[in-house]
């Protein structure tokens, strides 16, 4: 049985007891109800007052601190360890039904043990929800507790992972393009982003961050890591090969970008 970090048990033990993990509490698309009241029905019947600890706007995640003699317990499981593509993605996908007012429920596996967070279904298709993988949600409890936000760098920049389809047809529109067998290509640099002050060009292919070897921009956000401010130098490959060292600092994202 996979589990959770001991730190970060300990962690959601001192958030609160028990924890509740929900949706972010909102009216409209911008009024966000923080350090307020709800109710919450547990799953025996029960309705608690509770309280939002803190909310992610980004990842829609809320903490609920809720005051009972009889908590609930749940054991979690690391929903990268499923193989349903949980590591590389921000989303697991599911078949649960989730309808208007009842998404924020765990998802579960077929132990009992949390794997993600029930957020949203999709409209146009029956059967077809997402939800936030536990680790993400373990990674926003402690950006809660470190920070008391989710910090999140932003590079301005966007990037497609390269792979050898995508490769031959650059080649064959533009006999310049860099050659390259993997590697995190560059379409645009937001104007007046980091990337743009850098000098980050289209086209360019990322090869190196931070001094490290990536090919794909996993790796790139996961060198990041939640490091805003700090210079991290990027070699890029260029048309005719040409390798250029260039120097980011990441700015912290903004919810709204």
């Amino acid at each position: 049985m996979s589990s959770l970090s001991s730190d970060v048990r300990n962690l959601l033990r001192e958030v609160t007891l028990p924890i509740h993990l929900g949706k972010v509490i909102k009216r409209g698309t911008s009024e966000i109800w923080s350090c307020c009241r709800v109710d919450v029905t547990l799953q025996d019947g029960r309705t608690l007052e509770g309280t939002v600890v803190n909310a992610d706007l980004h990842s829609d995640i809320a903490i609920v601190k809720i005051h009972s003699k009889t908590p609930n317990t749940w054991l979690f499981d690391k929903s990268s360890d499923l193989g349903l593509g949980g590591i590389r993605r921000e989303y697991l996908q599911t078949d649960c039904a989730i309808n208007v007012g009842n998404s924020g429920g765990p998802l579960v596996n077929i132990d009992g043990e949390i794997v993600g967070v029930n957020i949203m279904k999709v409209l146009a298709a029956d059967g077809l929800s997402f939800a936030v993988p536990i680790h993400s949600v373990s990674k926003i409890i402690l950006h809660f507790k470190k920070s008391g936000r989710v910090v999140r760098p932003w590079l301005g920049l966007k990037m497609i992972d390269l792979n050898e389809m995508i490769i031959a047809q650059l080649k064959e529109s533009d006999a310049t393009f860099p050659n390259v067998n993997k590697g995190v290509l560059v379409p645009m640099a937001t104007p007046g982003s980091p990337t743009d002050c850098a000098g980050f060009h289209p086209s360019d292919v990322v090869t190196e961050f931070d001094g490290k070897h990536v090919e794909s921009i996993k790796e790139i956000i996961e060198i990041m890591g939640d490091r805003v401010g700090v210079p991290m130098k990027a070699v890029v490959k260029r048309a005719n090969d040409n390798l250029v060292t260039l120097t980011v600092i990441p700015e912290e994202s903004k919810p709204d970008i």
